[in-house]
């Protein structure tokens, strides 16, 4: 952190922005509270995701391969996590339900950096994770329609999740053997 030619002191500078730092002090008083919910609305929405046939990667539900050991080391007050993954098989499933979820429903937003208040999503395989191999994405788990979720809180969870059943409705509507086991 400290070398001045390749550290975060080269571009940050050795004290931090008097904005930037009066912008964190004032958002981390609640910022418990915002993970919480965070937290909360992902696992609700892996859960029921799950319920309707979709292929969900999440460490909260109790298949995860993780579940157990997250469990033991996760804060019982935050749960595990607002990102979760919903695998659509094929890239072209995943930015058709993106492009619900953003333009048709405002469930969420498409982007590649998934840290904000609302929920921002991205297709893995073709965005972040584009320069690696087939097999490299193979061995990291990562197919060609996996769309990873950081789940936001903002309006309620009910409104939210009635946007995302919207858009897999039009997703089914178009394919109706799609989300069938």
């Amino acid at each position: 952190m400290m070398d001045l030619h390749h550290g975060a002191l080269m571009l940050l500078g050795p004290t931090m922005n008097a904005k930037v730092a009066f912008d964190i002090s004032e958002r981390l008083p609640h910022l418990s509270l915002r993970m919480k919910e965070h937290c909360a609305r992902a696992l609700t929405y892996a859960t029921r995701m799950k319920k309707l046939g979709l292929k969900v990667i999440y460490p909260g539900l109790d298949d995860h391969p993780n579940h157990a050991l997250l469990k033991s080391m996760a804060n019982p007050g935050y749960g595990f996590g607002g990102m979760l993954c919903v695998d659509m098989g094929t890239e072209e499933r995943a930015n058709r339900l993106m492009n619900h979820l953003q333009n048709s429903t405002q469930f969420g937003l498409m982007a590649v950096s998934l840290g904000y208040y609302e929920t921002l999503m991205s297709c893995s395989g073709s965005s972040t994770s584009s320069e690696l191999s087939v097999e490299e994405k193979e061995v990291a788990g990562i197919s060609p329609g996996l769309v990873r979720m950081s789940v936001g809180y903002s309006g309620t969870v009910e409104q939210r999740w009635g946007q995302f059943e919207k858009a897999i409705s039009w997703m089914q509507d178009a394919n109706p053997h799609y989300g069938k086991n």
